[in-house]
């Protein structure tokens, strides 16, 4: 499914379309319970995860969360619903720590995206952006990332990454996000 396919379904998504939302579903089915199988869950968790990824989805199209897709709905489905094996991972082991958290979130962004087949090429600054969005920590990584891209709320972050308040996360960003743009800031201007 190409970018303007996916911008086309989300239109329909949005306008209510009951087929549309049975394309999603089932084109996302198969590909969403193959990913989630190497993280040892039953087949039945996994299904219920993916069936609650799909209604969060189409919660976000209905309450205006998701306008506009910065990646394919295929990826935005799955990166929901690793969240929630993550969640269920914690419930069942009781216990996750932040190593555990960010090493989960980083090997899936991979995973996730070896899914989709086409790729877009970046300008020259989002290629900057990239490269020095790679020099960051992990953890600055992942807080920017379930911040800005992911749309979480600083208490979703704090859950996430076990941190002890909503003032250490929203430090955490702002230093995070502060060395990310001295490090852009800093490459020589070139003609554009």
């Amino acid at each position: 499914m190409n970018k303007s396919k996916d911008v086309i379904l989300l239109e329909e998504l949005k306008r209510g379309s009951d087929d549309a939302f049975k394309k999603v579903y089932q084109d996302n089915r198969t590909k969403f319970l193959s990913f989630a199988k190497k993280y040892g869950l039953e087949s039945q968790d996994i299904l219920d995860i993916y069936q609650d990824s799909y209604i969060t989805l189409y919660e976000n199209i209905v309450s205006g969360k998701l306008i506009e897709l910065s990646s394919t709905l295929s990826t935005y489905l799955i990166s929901i619903g690793k969240y929630k094996i993550l969640e269920r991972l914690r419930k069942n082991k009781h216990k996750v720590n932040d190593e555990s958290i960010f090493n989960f979130y980083n090997e899936n962004d991979a995973s996730i995206e070896a899914f989709d087949l086409e790729f877009e090429k970046l300008t020259t600054k989002e290629e900057l952006l990239a490269m020095y969005f790679d020099q960051l920590g992990e953890k600055c990584k992942a807080i920017l990332i379930m911040f800005y891209y992911k749309k979480y709320s600083i208490k979703e972050i704090m859950s996430f990454g076990n941190y002890n308040s909503e003032n250490v996360v929203k430090s955490q960003k702002s230093r995070c996000l502060k060395t990310l743009k001295q490090l852009f800031h800093s490459t020589p201007k070139q003609n554009e």
